[in-house]
């Protein structure tokens, strides 16, 4: 989990990651209540609804153009930060006790973008 103190952008970044792998196959009860619980953890619900915005402004593109947006600010992150981002999902969607065959490609897609291929796949194989 990343820290408590968190910068707006890294708050925005974080909920839209979590917001978008979990509307990739819809957005279920179990789900959104953690989205709200983590809001709430990272006092981000200002972070939370620009993220449920985001994804509103054109669902079947979300995916996309959240991978667009958060490729062009996760290229700065350090390699261990964006680690810690894939985990953070994988352990997201661990907690609800199943990952869907569409999530995992959604992290694969990104773990490929952030070159964190080999950490992602370590997780998936434990």
């Amino acid at each position: 989990m990343l820290p408590a103190l968190l910068t707006t952008e890294e708050k925005r970044v974080f909920m839209l990651l979590k917001a978008v792998i979990f509307h990739y196959h819809g957005l279920d009860e179990e789900e959104r209540i953690d989205l709200e619980k983590t809001a709430d953890d990272l006092n981000a619900h200002e972070e939370y609804e620009w993220a449920q915005e985001f994804i509103e402004q054109d669902y079947l593109t979300s995916f996309e153009r959240a991978r667009d947006f958060l490729n062009d600010i996760i290229a700065d992150y350090p390699k261990d930060k964006r680690i810690q981002l894939i985990n953070m999902v994988w352990e997201a969607n661990n907690l609800k006790g199943y990952v869907t065959e569409m999530e995992a490609a959604a992290m694969l897609k990104l773990a490929k973008d952030w070159n964190v291929q080999e950490e992602l796949a370590r997780l998936l194989s434990t």
